[in-house]
């Protein structure tokens, strides 16, 4: 191969490589750089170089060492191999670039430095990806340090202290801060903050309006607000006066938004202009995002301990409840014991039938808000008039207005307002109302409960002289568990559940409930309001009032509780029914098979045969496919009545039942045609 060609396969194996050549003549100082070279350097093509050109495009930080190796490499004694690496900055364009350069010197036969041979590439994008690596790497250093620092702090105040701080010190900002946006989106509080020794903390209470429109604006939206130069960009009216009034010059401000609304943010503040980096930027972000997800899981374990402190509350008061109604019922069976006149006796049942009616109440309300929070309870709408429900939770509430001596006004209008509701539901809702005011206002007190249309809506008005509620905690007796501080020591005490399930109710028939009261010992009315719908054909005719005579039949009780069983046989045989009782399935079966009932009240945990084996053998093994077969349990959610529909059982009663209603139930499931989910 020809000395051409070699030169030829060099030239394009250099230019391949993307590789630049230099050469320096030391006596004359002539500088050879070609066109590559020179891009380096940010000089164009054609245009003439020296030496001077080279050390003037070293970046001043770099240029010492650089040319200290470039003299090592002429010394005839080292004689050193130069190998740097360096920034450039660009004659006509300015920009910095980094360049890696090798070379060595050519040498005379008395040993002196006649020329400097090398190569050149430009390693910019390289170093680019280094610095993407080395950031990288301080920020994840950053964020172990803050998860490592946070991790066992449980105080959200706490956690803030000690981000703000590891944040700028790794930023080398003056100051970082945390704040709380108020629910007009406008006031924050920043309650502490971290600062460089000397320069004075930022706590206080600002508007964001202060700040400028470019800070509200980007915040409100969930952009984060940058300046790089306060003054340059925002000015006195653009929100510069305020910034420079905490000495501010740069600041970079996160805004956390959540359901629309800005609810936090966090700020770096730098008291001189910064040209803030990429990097700076995604430092910033990435420590805001955990820092809050972090700051919520605090508060949220928190929530649960003030809730769990709540539930203790909550069971110590439920215990005092129970035993309330128990107490009296207790003492009066030893007085039934004892009693030998029938007013005596007739006083203490009166009691037990009261008590125990209370502690029934009590039950059925905690199961029914349990059941609301699982979403469980299913309303059984029909079009009703208000007026009666009304008459039901006032025939209700008598005893205890009667034990108070309250005075009772009721104003009622005499034109019906037809409700689209689960009558039972809103009977319950009233009746929580009429013993709230009765347990909270004095003995002898004035209670007005009234009802009138408005528009397309009935309005339901309670209105006592009690012992008021300071207007800010208005919203709070409505939450679960609640007892306002003034009425813990109320004799009538209470769970706290009432309110909340009657706002939960009436939530779910598309209502709304309130309160109103000038503060404490200046009374309250509490208020419903449900929409009104039209009133069902025929109803401006009097309804007529028929009482059939009950139909009688043979009626089969499955129970295993032994007192239970007993008291509800004597109860429906009373009534005149022919009944028989059963403890177990297996008893159950031999009696229906000898004696075919044609109703059968059958408990679901029996002891060997469940209530669910029972009703198939009744159904397949004996053929009674015509009896009606009722579940009575104590398992009352939806699941639980789904289930029973599913096994064939006719109807599902949920213990305890009032004697009243089980026994008109029995009567009207005796005189229909047996059908699936009648009653349920």
């Amino acid at each position: 191969m020809s000395l051409e060609a070699r030169e030829e396969q060099l030239r394009l194996a250099v230019e391949a490589a993307e590789v630049g050549l230099w050469d320096v003549d030391v006596d004359s100082g002539a500088l050879y750089w070609p066109p590559r070279v020179k891009a380096m350097f940010g000089i164009s093509a054609h245009a003439p170089v020296t030496l001077r050109d080279f050390s003037a495009g070293l970046h001043p930080d770099d240029a010492p060492a650089v040319l200290e190796a470039f003299a090592q490499a002429q010394d005839p004694v080292l004689r050193a191999f130069y190998d740097v690496e360096y920034r450039t900055v660009g004659k006509e364009d300015g920009r910095v670039r980094w360049v890696a350069a090798k070379g060595r010197g050519l040498f005379d036969e008395a040993g002196a430095c006649r020329r400097v041979i090398g190569t050149v590439i430009d390693i910019t994008r390289r170093k680019a990806a280094e610095a993407l690596q080395q950031a990288a790497q301080r920020r994840l250093h950053l964020l172990d340090s803050i998860e490592r620092s946070t991790r066992m702090l449980t105080d959200p105040g706490e956690v803030m202290q000690v981000t703000t701080r590891l944040l700028g010190e790794h930023l080398d900002a003056t100051r970082c801060a945390y704040a709380d946006v108020e629910a007009d989106g406008n006031r924050f509080t920043i309650r502490s903050d971290w600062s460089r020794p000397g320069v004075p903390s930022s706590a206080g209470v600002y508007t964001l309006d202060l700040f400028g429109p470019q800070a509200t604006s980007n915040l409100r939206n969930g952009r984060p607000l940058i300046v790089h130069d306060v003054d340059a960009e925002l000015g006195e009216d653009g929100g510069g006066r305020m910034f420079n009034a905490i000495g501010i010059k740069a600041v970079v401000c996160a805004g956390l938004v959540k359901a629309g609304r800005l609810v936090a943010m966090m700020a770096v503040h730098q008291a001189h202009p910064r040209r803030w980096t990429e990097d700076d930027l995604r430092t910033i972000t990435e420590v805001v995002d955990r820092c809050w997800v972090h700051i919520e899981r605090v508060r949220d374990a928190a929530a649960l301990r003030d809730q769990d402190r709540r539930k203790d509350e909550f069971l110590a008061t439920l215990a005092h409840e129970l035993r309330n109604p128990i107490a009296p019922m207790l003492f009066s069976l030893a007085l039934l014991q004892r009693a030998q006149a029938a007013d005596d006796q007739a006083r203490a049942r009166a009691v037990i039938e009261r008590q125990a009616r209370h502690l029934v109440r009590l039950i059925d309300d905690l199961l029914d808000v349990s059941r609301i929070n699982r979403g469980l309870v299913v309303l059984k709408r029909e079009v009703v008039a208000l007026g009666p429900l009304v008459a039901q939770a006032l025939e209700a509430v008598a005893p205890a207005m009667q034990r108070a001596r309250h005075q009772l006004r009721v104003e009622v209008q005499e034109v019906p307002a037809w409700v689209d509701a689960d009558p039972a539901r809103i009977v319950q809702v009233l009746t929580n109302l009429l013993t709230n005011a009765a347990k909270y206002t004095p003995d002898q007190g004035q209670i007005r409960l009234s009802a009138k249309s408005a528009g397309q809506r009935v309005r339901i008005e309670l209105a006592d002289n009690g012992m008021g509620i300071e207007p800010a905690d208005h919203g709070r007796v409505f939450e679960m568990f609640t007892q306002l501080p003034h009425t813990g020591t109320k004799a009538h005490g209470g769970l706290g559940i009432g309110l909340s399930l009657v706002k939960r109710l009436v939530d779910m028939h598309g209502g709304v409930v309130g309160v109103e009261s000038a503060g404490l010992h200046q009374g309250s009315t509490f208020w419903v309001e449900l929409p009104l719908v039209a009133a069902p054909p025929g109803a401006a005719q009097a309804a007529e009032v028929r009482t059939a005579a009950r139909l009688k039949g043979r009626i089969l009780v499955v129970e295993d509780n032994v007192d239970g069983l007993a008291t509800l046989v004597e109860l429906i045989e009373a009534d005149g029914h022919e009944v028989r009782g059963a403890p177990d399935g297996a008893e159950a079966l031999r009696t229906a098979a000898q004696w075919q009932p044609d109703l059968v009240l059958l408990d679901l945990g029996l002891p060997r045969m469940d209530g669910f084996e029972v009703a198939a053998r009744l159904r397949k093994d004996l053929g009674l496919a015509d009896v009606r077969i009722v579940a009575l349990t104590g398992w009352g959610t939806r699941r639980d009545r789904e289930k029973t529909a599913a096994a064939g059982f006719d109807a599902h009663l949920t213990k305890p039942v009032a004697p009243d209603v089980l026994l008109g139930s029995l009567s009207r499931w005796l005189a229909a045609p047996r059908r699936q989910d009648e009653a349920r």
